[in-house]
């Protein structure tokens, strides 16, 4: 497929008529049209409820997943203005979707509001790339979501809402300790991707999750009916198209998304005679923003960046891929009660005890599901991993079974340990996690303390 079939692709919506705006036939029922008619936007809130099971199915555009040409996959719709017109189950934007439901109720948000994409699209191209049309490697994301207000125009002509899920601009991001590995020599000034005020030059995305159900299902091993099932259950009965809508098999969780920061040229990324550095990174708000030092979140973060400039400086690119999974995925409230259970228990915060206090409070471990991060990789077109900046075995394995190849793993410098993260870490290597390190005996593992606050 060739950029220009990708922005220009043969869309032809067909028979395909557009929903009816009007009092007698709206998704918003006829009371809040009945204020947009007369002058009052604000005022149009919905009153009339349809339940989703029940939504008039004949206008619904279906989805082939992995097809090669957008017009072939056709278009995400979860937008609310046309609840006919909707061929996925949630809506855009994730969570987010919730503050959307407090403007409209507060009336500072027309529910009708139809976003204007002029001046919208991506700086720089990203992809098609073979990936893309592999049902198998990317079915937690939509690889044409950049893309959506260019290749779908044909069918907003006929009045359908469709809403880009990836964003990519660029931007200067500027962190204090790369100012201290400009002192120390650990990188060097250039001019270009990296200025002397510390400013560094990235080209960014923000993704939001795409989920083809059957593709996850496939993915985790289990029963789509299940894996409905369950997501159904475990929401509270939030959507309740899981269990009776077989036919959308697109789901947008309420679930944060995440954030690709791309150091050096793009173009790079798929070069196989160009270096490549990847840091994937799972969020943790108390390090990465506030600078906790129970945890090595920032440091390995700000090391990731470093090696991706190192390896851009070279001549490749470096990635760094942050996910929305706070306190590996259970939560920063779990997050925040599993601190104080390993501060408080018999011994003190112990690394020997390290993991088991997780798990008391959470009942497991971890719930990352790192088998759907490379997603994000296939959607760079990667192929290879010359540096990958992590000592998680979980991430590795997902990165290679995704079929990505990974050269040299890298671990983060034992003096860029924050004291009281020394228990983290031990526990870690200890666990299992890549380390060139030696691994501490049990005794010795149990000697390892963190301080009580």
């Amino acid at each position: 497929m060739t950029e220009d079939n990708l922005i220009e692709g043969n869309l032809t919506p067909g028979n395909l008529t557009p929903g009816n705006l009007t009092p007698g036939n709206s998704a918003l029922g006829n009371s809040a049209l009945d204020h947009l008619i007369q002058g009052n936007p604000k005022a149009a809130k919905p009153k009339h409820i349809i339940l989703t099971s029940h939504q008039h199915r004949g206008k619904v555009i279906p989805i082939h997943w992995g097809a090669e040409n957008p017009s072939d996959r056709g278009p995400i719709i979860g937008s609310i203005r046309n609840l006919q017109h909707r061929n996925v189950i949630g809506t855009h934007a994730g969570s987010y979707g919730v503050y959307r439901a407090l403007a409209v109720a507060s009336g500072d948000l027309d529910p009708t509001h139809k976003a204007d994409l002029t001046n919208t699209s991506p700086p720089v191209q990203i992809g098609p790339y073979p990936s893309w049309s592999d049902p198998n490697k990317i079915v937690s994301l939509d690889p044409f979501g950049a893309f959506a207000g260019s290749v779908f125009t044909g069918y907003e002509s006929e009045g359908y809402d469709i809403l880009p899920t990836i964003a990519i601009t660029k931007a200067h991001i500027n962190l204090p300790e790369l100012k201290d590995a400009i002192a120390q020599g650990r990188i060097t000034v250039d001019g270009k991707l990296l200025k002397s005020d510390g400013n560094l030059l990235v080209t960014k995305a923000a993704i939001d999750p795409v989920w083809y159900l059957p593709g996850i299902a496939k993915r985790l091993h289990i029963e789509e009916t299940d894996l409905r099932r369950v997501l159904f259950q475990q929401t509270g009965g939030m959507f309740p198209e899981l269990v009776t809508r077989p036919d959308l098999h697109v789901f947008l969780p309420p679930i944060g998304g995440s954030t690709i920061y791309i150091i050096g040229d793009e173009k790079a990324i798929v070069d196989p005679d160009k270096p490549l550095a990847v840091r994937v990174h799972d969020e943790c708000n108390g390090s990465d923003v506030f600078g906790s030092d129970i945890c090595t979140c920032r440091p390995y973060l700000v090391h990731g960046i470093e090696v991706c400039i190192q390896t851009a400086q070279e001549g490749g690119a470096g990635v760094i891929v942050y996910c929305r999974k706070e306190g590996r995925a259970l939560g920063e409230v779990t997050k925040f009660l599993v601190y104080n259970a390993r501060k408080r228990q018999e011994g003190g915060d112990r690394a020997d005890a390290y993991f088991a206090r997780t798990e008391c409070v959470a009942g497991v471990q971890d719930m990352r599901f790192q088998q759907l991060m490379p997603d994000m990789l296939h959607w760079l077109g990667i192929t290879r991993i010359d540096r990958l900046v992590s000592m998680s075995n979980m991430k590795y394995n997902a990165i290679t079974h995704a079929g990505i190849e990974v050269v040299q793993r890298i671990a983060i410098p034992p003096e860029l340990v924050p004291a009281d993260a020394q228990v983290e870490i031990e526990a870690k290597k200890a666990s299992g996690y890549y380390s060139e390190d030696e691994v501490l005996a049990a005794e010795e593992l149990a000697q390892i303390k963190g301080r009580d606050y």
